[in-house]
This record gives C-alpha cells, sequence and structure tokens, in this order.
C-alpha cells in the first residue's frame, strides 16, 4: 500500500504560512518505517479538491489530507469529499456531542456553525483529537485531519497506530551515497542503470552539486536505497565502477 498526503490551504500557497506538515508527517512515518509516495498541495478551491479527491478514492492508497475541515467559508473539504463520494453530509452524532462538551467547557454559545464542523460525508468514522476535541473524520482509507500542525500530527499517530501497525517496518529504507567529482550525469547513468538492474529492490539516486565558482564540472552525490541488507554490495559495485570511469570519490 502507497501512502499519499493532500495539504490544503492557500495560505501555504500564497507563502503567508510556511508549510509543516510534509516534514512533521514524513518524520512520523519513518519513525514507523513507513514512507510517503506522494504529496499534494492544493488552494481552498472546492472544485480542484473535489477533482483530486475523486481521483484518490478511486484508488488504494491510503491517504492523509489536512486543512479545509472547518467551518467558515473558506473551509470545502468536507463538502469536497462528500461530493467526490456522491453522499450528503449528516452531523455525525459523536462528533455533536463532543463539539457540544468542548463548547460549553470553554464558555462559548453553541450555534449551528460550530455544530457544522461535525457534518461529515454520510458514514464516515471519526478520528479524536486529544488537542481539543474537536474530530475529524475518515471514508474509504482517506483521513481528514485539521490545518494545525498541533492538532493533525497525534490524530494521524493514532490513525498508523490504531489501523495499520501491520505495516510497520515493511517499509523501513536505508540509505548509502557517496560523493564522486570530476564525472557527469550522464557518464554515470549507465553505471546506475546497471546497479539496478543487477540489484533487485534498490534504487539508484544522483545529486548534482553545482559550484557557482566553477563553470564546467560539478560534484556528485551518487547513492542506493532500499532494504538495508541489500545496499552494501550495491553499494560496492557503484564506487567501483565511478572509480573505472575516472570519478574521484571525496
Amino acid at each position: 500500500m502507497a501512502f499519499g498526503l493532500i495539504i490544503i490551504g492557500d495560505e501555504i500557497l500564497s507563502g503567508k504560512r510556511q508549510d509543516r506538515h510534509l516534514e512533521g508527517v514524513r518524520q512520523r512515518m519513518a519513525a514507523r518505517g513507513l514512507a510517503l509516495a506522494w504529496v499534494y498541495y492544493l488552494g481552498d478551491d472546492r472544485d480542484l479538491i473535489r477533482r483530486t479527491l475523486a481521483r484518490t478514492f478511486a484508488g488504494d492508497d491510503i491517504v492523509f489530507c489536512t486543512g479545509g475541515i472547518g467551518a467558515t467559508p473558506d473551509d470545502h473539504t468536507r463538502q469536497a469529499a462528500a461530493e467526490a463520494l456522491g453522499l450528503p453530509l449528516a452531523l455525525h452524532p459523536e462528533a455533536a456531542r463532543l463539539i457540544t462538551e468542548r463548547t460549553l467547557e470553554v464558555g462559548l454559545p453553541l450555534t449551528p456553525e460550530r455544530l457544522r464542523m461535525g457534518e461529515f460525508p454520510l458514514g464516515a468514522t471519526i478520528i479524536p483529537n486529544p488537542y481539543n476535541r474537536i474530530p475529524g473524520f475518515s471514508m474509504h482509507k482517506h483521513y481528514f485531519l485539521p490545518g494545525f500542525p498541533e492538532m493533525a500530527w497525534p490524530m494521524l499517530e493514532w490513525v498508523l497506530d490504531t489501523r495499520y501497525t501491520g505495516l510497520f517496518q515493511t517499509g523501513m529504507q536505508a540509505e548509502a551515497s557517496m560523493l564522486v567529482r570530476g564525472l557527469a550525469e550522464a557518464t554515470l547513468t549507465p553505471l546506475m542503470e546497471a546497479v539496478e538492474r543487477d540489484h533487485p529492490g534498490v534504487r539508484v539516486f544522483s545529486l548534482p552539486r553545482l559550484d557557482p565558482q566553477r563553470r564546467s564540472g560539478c560534484e556528485i552525490e551518487l547513492g542506493v536505497k532500499g532494504t538495508p541488507g541489500a545496499l552494501d554490495r550495491a553499494m560496492q559495485v557503484l564506487r567501483e565502477g565511478a572509480i573505472a570511469l575516472g570519478g574521484e570519490i571525496v
């Protein structure tokens, strides 16, 4: 199973707020031996969110979606999810109870707008929020979380630790790399392709580092990713091949 992340909010795309979700989610998944396969950034556009969710609902990926589940005019995620599934929004009884308790606890009036935060696509399951008890919701391996990292990250951890413990460690990846000078990426490409072909489960990567002071040539971080037991031999072949091509290992 692949994991995906959808991050919603005009404030992120405009630069008003810096995204923290990608790194926060990545760290929490890596601690469990899991990894993200893809990430989307979307603005507060209901039709765009609906179209994106319609596509991801049709797939098999496990998807976390942050932002846009409030009740203000610029929050569209709950409505877009319902529309993507062809379902009505309905006030979830447990969400209504939690929102009511929290509202009375902080001394605010219980308005229809506050209860609207508990309107989810019909049949949704709630995700508990330990920060203020206003829940998120899940549908079809999609998990909808608030835009606030302080709320979203504990909720994501709860989902992983209650739904997906059987996947922990199955995606554990290791990485090894070296710095190579004196070779172009094009020169290294046949070697990289051969290493991937001859070492199943290993992926080769190259990251050039341009030196503004030097117009010709560059330094390349060349390495392999994969399961820990598969890396040593692949890395040895990669190193020997780079040297044979005339590269200098830094």
